[in-house]
């Protein structure tokens, strides 16, 4: 199993958060690490301080040699996709090749109606938005010009210069566990998908679900990464180190843990002494 760590820049400062990264960078058993993107604190008191994931991510990409990095997941109806596209291909550059481009369809209606940002009327509308996104985002990352007649992104011979070192574009992570549009979104266009924390029987359920909308596709499952989320206690690391061997036994091949805050280095230590035991 590969490990790598979270780190939701929320009720945190940017020297602690560097400092993480960077203890996380020189442990060769970590493999990547991942900020959030959101405006508010989630699961927190959303007045609480929350940095800008993208910008943090730029700038913790330039301040590291090793990680691969990206933000899990970026919500779709927070830029337009072609925005998003340069985005990202502007970071697989500073970057050198390490970034990952996670894709989600959104939640956070607090931050979204403060910002007047639509979510979609209706949950199947802004799965919609969701595939239209990155459909739109795959083909600018891909392609010299890209035409794309969607309900809702419409791109004529829009180009997206200069692409990134990885090709055809960087990894594709989808995030989420919708058996019926999410998955099928990740079968169609994911390099990776990352669950939220579950309990192993319904990791293995929506794993077959992927699996069944892979089939239906004509998508071979084994190209597609599979990662999981895990909760990170610093009083009982020995049921972190648990749930990832379980978890590696059932399947998971990625474990993205996420780092409690205050962000501290000794965290970033205790996983990656669980990441080099369970091999």
């Amino acid at each position: 199993m590969r490990v790598g760590i979270k780190t939701n820049p929320q009720n945190t400062t940017w020297p602690d958060l560097l400092a993480v990264w960077r203890a996380a960078d020189h442990d060769d058993s970590i493999e990547s690490a991942w900020v959030f993107d959101h405006f508010y604190p989630i699961f927190s008191d959303p007045s609480g301080p929350c940095l800008e994931g993208w910008t943090v991510l730029a700038a913790l990409a330039h301040d590291t040699d090793r990680l691969r990095l990206g933000s899990m997941v970026n919500g779709m109806p927070y830029r337009h996709p072609a925005v998003l596209a340069n985005m990202a291909a502007a970071l697989d550059i500073i970057s050198d090749g390490r970034f990952e481009l996670g894709l989600g369809a959104g939640w956070n209606r607090e931050e979204a109606d403060a910002y007047g940002i639509s979510l979609g009327s209706t949950l199947g509308e802004r799965m919609d938005m969701f595939d239209e996104g990155v459909a739109a985002i795959v083909g600018l990352l891909s392609d010299e010009e890209t035409t794309f007649s969607g309900v809702h992104v419409q791109l004529t011979n829009a180009r997206c210069e200069p692409k990134g070192p990885q090709r055809p574009h960087p990894p594709i992570v989808i995030g989420g566990g919708g058996e019926k549009r999410t998955l099928r979104t990740a079968a169609q266009w994911a390099d990776h998908w990352n669950s939220p924390p579950l309990e192993l029987q319904q990791w293995e359920h929506k794993r077959s679900v992927l699996e069944r909308h892979c089939q239906n596709v004509g998508r071979d499952p084994s190209e597609i990464t599979r990662s999981m989320l895990f909760r990170f206690d610093p009083e009982d690391s020995n049921q972190l180190a648990s749930s990832m061997a379980s978890a590696a036994g059932a399947g998971v091949e990625l474990a993205i843990v996420n780092l409690p805050i205050p962000h501290d280095p000794g965290h970033v230590a205790v996983v990656g002494r669980i990441a080099r035991s369970i091999g």
